[in-house]
């Protein structure tokens, strides 16, 4: 009968084979961090992208928007030019008035000739009349097409939705990347996320504008009904006004 060394562990064996265990489960575990660090910088450009497409397409709506309030400009001119025109005949009608009431008797005639003269009407312009947006409007296209300018410099593939510029595993990126220990330590990662806060910034200012431009434009748009308004009340005086001067002239 051997007898055991006092040394002798009897739980040794199972010991040794928990560190092969643990060993052979050693790659498995780096593979799996591996993973998860891939998947996080997967989804972190994922995250970038995703907003550098919600700022093109905001961008596209400031300009849009921009565009649409031009062009109620535009429409405030040609309603003022109507006007205008509208004024001139009323004026010419009444003139014409005064000519019919000279014709029909000499008493008419000395009527019409101690009669206050009507105020003449101011030659029209041969430029663009005098129309002016209202202020809100006309700050919020002022704030837009300044930023034109800078959306087109920081974000020169952003109207073709491409984010190819969007490389942050470029060195030069990364290197300009500011250190800030609210960011992770992993440079394509900190990337990641700076650039995310940067185009979230530039989407809440872009908002703002937006909703200038939208306030701007119901300011305008209810300036404009009231001038349509005006407008068919004296076109509507007009039109009388004529139909009682052709009725007078087929008297003469």
């Amino acid at each position: 009968m051997s007898a055991v060394p006092r040394s002798y562990n009897p739980f040794a064996e199972d010991d040794e084979e928990d560190a092969a265990a643990a060993g052979r489960g050693g790659g498995g575990e780096a593979d799996r961090q591996r993973y998860l660090q891939q998947e996080v910088l997967r989804r972190s450009a994922a995250s970038a992208d995703s907003t550098a497409r919600s700022l093109s397409l905001l961008y596209e709506s400031e300009r849009i928007g921009v565009a649409a309030s031009e062009e109620l400009v535009r429409q405030g001119e040609a309603l003022k030019r109507t006007e205008q025109m509208v004024d001139k005949m009323d004026q010419d009608l009444k003139t014409s008035q005064r000519h019919i009431n000279s014709i029909k008797s000499v008493w008419g005639g000395l009527v019409n000739y101690f009669k206050a003269k009507p105020p003449e009407s101011k030659p029209e312009q041969n430029g663009a009349p005098d129309y002016y947006a209202n202020s809100r409007l006309k700050e919020a296209m002022m704030s837009s097409k300044e930023q034109e300018s800078k959306y087109q410099e920081s974000h020169p593939n952003l109207r073709k939705l491409d984010n190819s510029d969007n490389d942050f595993s470029k060195a030069d990126f990364v290197s300009s990347v500011q250190r800030d220990d609210s960011y992770p330590k992993n440079q394509q990662l900190r990337a990641y996320h700076q650039k995310i806060d940067t185009n979230l910034d530039e989407m809440s200012s872009g908002l703002s504008r937006l909703k200038n431009l939208a306030l701007g434009l119901q300011t305008e748009i209810e300036e404009q009904d009231d001038m349509l308004d005006r407008l068919t009340r004296k076109v509507e005086t007009l039109d009388i006004n004529i139909k009682n001067t052709d009725k007078r002239v087929r008297q003469l």
